[in-house]
């Protein structure tokens, strides 16, 4: 049995660790998940309690859907009404399954056909991180850089839009992500040295309302009179070109291929940008802005009112591109409007969603990087001895190119207080080579190795509980492989998630204790999610397909195959009657004299 290793405040004198709140708006009906984090927020709540600590150790699978596809599977399942939505990597094609109907039948089948060309400009494997709901549509980016609105009645196109070319590296493998009437896309391949951007479309049309760069003047990055940083150093004109070399920022990534938050309230979006390129730091010496970095956007107009940089002249590729879990909560005696940030260069970050200025940033996992965090400039302090150089290879990088968490979004609890997420405990050995920029080809540079940071036989991930307004972990339940998957909880103070070697499992979120596990057929990297079917019975959901960053893992013992299936479960396997289906009656065929 996996184990906890902290005690934690029993769950009969619960009170909240951190007093943090969310405005759960976007939600949907309580039953649904009508989108990849099921509200504007990223909390990944749901207020769903039938199944409970009583009954989970009963959960069974109740049906399971395959999707035929062979690449990573990351995306959640979206249920609206009567029916589940899937997306499946590429070829990205997009089912609507009947949940009125025993075994669910199948509604409509939608083919894209995206270009096969994509498949090679993708870095990390062919993936798809979700898909969203608006207006009868379900809409998604395929890999090969269109965006695609489906009619979710008939399965029939409604509309298609290029974004940008696979010929110069581009793909898009990020989740579409729908709030104020529009829907907003950003690019991939940041290791390719392309030029990221976030646009917002049309939600109606698919027409293209704004584009903003990542890198570039102002007037590219959609920066004006309006912008205010709260730190000293990112103010200043034209940052996006000062702070490169020469003509450097034309080929200096930033795509946000993360997750995008929206604050409702004040009209604010909120995002992550990618590592800069190429990835060899000694290449582009400066801050690089406003590559590993956070926007706060206007969503109507695109304008950014602030942004933040986590890693300045990022030389591992940390990234900035995981999720804002837009919370409210006491800091230091008074309530502040927040995003929490768990950022691959280990530091989970709680900020003032309104300016911009860092609150708390303390590690989550273990790093060396760096020695510290100076709070008054808000720049971490970075350690000499991790600084990579051309072709001198730095035996122990910790954390890795891949961080001590990806991609993979946590989930809050209105009753704990805290953050779920899945991390890392990994470090490489690194040696950078120079590179030189070819157009859609890798312009990278970096030469890694992966390995536990405890040893060979030490774990390579865990699930930790995270307490956003005192900066500190609550309790950990360790685990043999990384922890990739996503994560959600619910009313009944659940928490579901999933590993890569494939076990399903779900913990009680004040203690840690695992209450439930199920091996799966595959690796989980996909995010779980919750919904009430037809017969007002709960069910969970996961997607097991083994793929994309998780694959660093693949030579290590007991590291599954790839895999393509949903499996959905319920208390004792129970759902719609399928006795019709599994024994039907014999029609004759014989002729009538």
């Amino acid at each position: 049995m996996v184990l906890s290793t902290a005690v934690a405040l029993s769950q009969s004198a619960a009170t909240s660790y951190s007093g943090a709140t969310a405005d759960f708006a976007g939600a949907g009906e309580p039953g649904e998940w009508t989108s990849q984090a099921r509200d504007y927020a990223n909390t990944r709540f749901s207020p769903l309690d039938q199944i409970n600590a009583d009954n989970v150790g009963r959960l069974k699978l109740a049906w399971s859907f395959s999707d035929g596809t062979q690449y990573g599977h990351e995306g959640a399942p979206l249920v609206i009404g009567d029916t589940m939505y899937l997306v499946t990597p590429y070829p990205n094609t997009a089912y609507a399954l009947d949940l009125s109907k025993p075994s669910p039948a199948i509604k409509w089948k939608f083919d894209p056909n995206p270009s096969p060309q994509a498949i090679g400009k993708a870095c990390c494997d062919a993936v798809l991180r979700g898909w969203a709901y608006a207006d009868g549509k379900i809409i998604y980016n395929l890999l090969d850089d269109h965006t695609v609105a489906v009619d979710a009645a008939t399965g029939k196109e409604v509309w298609r839009t290029a974004m940008d070319s696979v010929e110069h590296g581009v793909a898009m493998t990020q989740s579409a992500f729908v709030a104020d009437g529009k829907v907003f896309v950003g690019n991939s391949g940041g290791e390719m040295g392309v030029n990221g951007w976030l646009a917002a479309l049309d939600v109606s049309t698919g027409k293209e309302l704004w584009r903003a760069h990542a890198v570039g003047p102002d007037k590219d990055v959609m920066i004006g009179d309006g912008f205010d940083p709260y730190y000293d150093w990112m103010k200043g004109k034209d940052l996006g070109i000062k702070t490169w070399p020469a003509d450097a920022w034309n080929t200096g990534a930033g795509a946000p291929w993360g997750f995008v938050s929206y604050d409702h309230a004040s009209k604010t979006i909120y995002y992550g940008t990618s590592n800069p390129g190429p990835r060899v730091p000694v290449q582009r010496p400066g801050d690089n802005l406003w590559t590993s970095a956070m926007f706060a956007r206007d969503p109507e107009t695109g304008m950014a009112k602030w942004a933040y940089q986590f890693t300045p002249h990022d030389q591992w590729d940390y990234d900035g591109v995981n999720e804002a879990v837009l919370l409210d909560m006491p800091i230091d005696g008074k309530m502040r409007h927040t995003l929490v940030h768990f950022d691959r260069n280990t530091y989970a970050y709680t900020i003032d969603r309104d300016t911009g200025e860092v609150l708390l940033a303390n590690n989550f996992a273990y790093q060396n990087w760096s020695t510290g965090f100076d709070m008054k400039t808000g720049r971490p302090i970075v350690d000499p001895a991790s600084e990579p150089k051309p072709d001198v290879k730095i035996d122990r990088v910790c954390p890795p190119d891949i961080g001590q968490k990806d991609w993979e979004p946590p989930a809050f609890s209105p009753a704990t207080g805290l953050l779920y997420v899945g991390v890392f405990n990994i470090c490489m050995g690194l040696t950078d080579h120079e590179v030189s920029y070819i157009a859609g080809t890798p312009y990278d540079g970096m030469e890694m190795e992966r390995f536990s940071a405890d040893g060979p036989d030490g774990n390579w991930g865990g699930l930790i509980a995270w307490d956003p307004a005192h900066g500190k972990k609550i309790w950990e339940i360790p685990e043999k492989f990384m922890v990739m998957s996503g994560v959600i909880s619910t009313a009944s103070n659940l928490i579901f998630y999933g590993t890569t070697d494939g076990w399903f499992r779900a913990a009680d979120a004040w203690t840690g204790k695992v209450l439930w596990s199920q091996k799966l057929g595959s690796g989980i990297i996909a995010q779980p999610m919750t919904f009430l079917g037809p017969d007002n019975r709960q069910y969970v959901a996961v997607e097991a397909g083994v793929g994309g960053a998780a694959m660093v893992q693949q030579g290590r013992e007991g590291f599954p195959s790839r895999g393509n299936t949903l499996y959905v479960f319920s208390v004792d396997g129970d759902h719609i009657d399928d006795s019709a289906d599994a024994h039907p009656e014999a029609i004759s065929t014989t002729s009538q004299p």
